[in-house]
């Protein structure tokens, strides 16, 4: 059965922004752009590396909607976990969000 888990309040995400949360097992990457917020599973489906951060915990590359694994350069869409460009070749998932009464909330 699926239900809204809260990450975090909406002011500890402001625009520009991002955050991983662990949630039931799982690493969720959460940004929010231009003020609308999009979560996937902080793991590249090339290699099993992180997504929203680097090694040194420096934020990765995001260009647009697109965040870029900081080791082998493959591209997904934080709107629809879509792989945008290669070497990875599946999607990573990605979860609904909403801001409930000043909270950021993902589906799951």
């Amino acid at each position: 059965m699926l239900e809204w888990v809260t990450l975090c309040a909406s002011d500890e995400l402001p625009p520009g922004q991002r955050e991983v949360f662990g949630v039931n097992g799982r690493w969720i990457a959460v940004f929010n752009i231009g003020g609308a917020i999009y979560a996937i599973e902080d793991l590249c489906t090339h290699d099993g590396n992180v997504l929203a951060f680097d090694q040194y915990d420096r934020p990765s590359k995001l260009i647009g909607y697109e965040v870029e694994c900081p080791r082998h350069g493959a591209r997904f869409d934080v709107r629809s976990g879509k792989v945008t460009r290669r070497p990875a070749e599946v999607d990573v998932p990605f979860f609904e969000t909403r801001v409930e009464h000043g909270n950021v909330q993902i589906l799951l």
